[in-house]
């Protein structure tokens, strides 16, 4: 018998400007995956989930349906085929929820990720992290119906990702400035990703889409150059927020007060209702944070909330 834990952080999708092609990872919350390997079979799936805790029973035991244990298959499957390393054991999979589900925080991300990098780290780390990425972008697949990369890539990688393409899949990993703090805010409500992509355009005007690529430009600029300034100025979606924002109740209210307190800039994190914003300084971030938070609790919607201040992390899913 052979037990691994991984880990991996809460990340945030879309940043603003960059739909589907650009995402974040924070050092914390997370969720854990441990993984249990035994010589003989248990069962004819390879892989079984013994218990899942935090998620209030909503998650499926079905090891085909999972998130987590999906992502493992797929890996197994892949070591059998493409470098003829063959499975004959079985794995056990212990999820621990830390991260709230439909919140915008890419809970089903962090949950992939923190399997495939224990599982790799199980079978001797026969893949790099780079291929990990494949098989927590099908574990998106099967937990909201779209293989987007912008949450389960800097789940995985860490740092800033983006995704120059799909087909075939092309990251540009961006390491983060030295002072950007990112207020993540979750209201105590659900938005379901499904539900928050279908109220997206399927077209845009040529006017719309310029806008949208000056400011994706402009942020991977300031991301690159450390210009906080131009990041702030460039956190502006033209495209989902003003179709996501009123499924957020208090949203506006909660964006004008993290800019009154300081922040460069304020958006939703990935599909909501979670929202973020980035500062400069880990003072200015708890401060824009606790705003947030008040200002959902002021709002007609009256909503709790709970608020983590954060540096970019740079490591990704990790084994502790």
């Amino acid at each position: 018998m052979k037990t691994v834990r991984g880990f991996a952080s809460a990340t945030v999708g879309n940043v603003a400007c960059g739909f589907d092609v650009l995402g974040f990872a924070i050092k914390e919350p997370g969720d854990e995956v441990i993984l249990t390997l035994s010589e003989r079979k248990h069962s004819s799936c390879p892989v079984t989930i013994s218990s899942i805790s935090g998620d209030e029973g909503k998650l499926p035991l079905d090891p085909k349906k999972n998130t987590s244990s999906f992502v493992v298959l797929k890996f197994l499957e892949h070591l059998r085929a493409q470098k003829g390393i063959a499975f004959n054991g079985h794995i056990s999979l212990e999820l621990k929820k830390h991260l709230p589900l439909s919140s915008g925080m890419g809970s089903s991300a962090a949950s992939a990720a923190a399997a495939l990098a224990a599982a790799n780290e199980l079978l001797g780390q026969p893949c790099t992290k780079m291929e990990l990425v494949h098989f927590a972008i099908e574990g998106e697949r099967v937990a909201c119906g779209s293989a987007h990369a912008d949450n389960a890539a800097p789940a995985i990688l860490g740092n800033f990702v983006l995704i120059r393409s799909y087909t075939p899949l092309d990251l540009i990993v961006i390491p983060p400035p030295d002072e950007l703090y990112c207020s993540l805010v979750h209201p105590h409500t659900e938005l379901r990703t499904s539900f928050a992509r279908s109220v997206l355009p399927n077209e845009i005007p040529l006017k719309m889409a310029t806008q949208q690529w000056g400011n994706v430009g402009a942020l991977v600029a300031g991301l690159l150059t450390a210009d906080y300034p131009l990041i702030g100025r460039s956190l502006i979606d033209v495209v989902a927020e003003p179709k996501r924002a009123p499924l957020i109740p208090g949203f506006f209210e909660v964006k004008e007060a993290a800019q009154r307190a300081g922040a460069l800039g304020c958006s939703i994190a990935g599909s909501g209702p979670s929202i973020f914003a980035f500062s400069s300084s880990p003072d200015t971030a708890r401060e824009a944070g606790i705003a947030m938070q008040e200002a959902f609790l002021t709002s007609k919607a009256k909503l709790p909330s709970d608020m983590w201040v954060s540096p970019i992390c740079r490591e990704g899913a990790r084994i502790l």
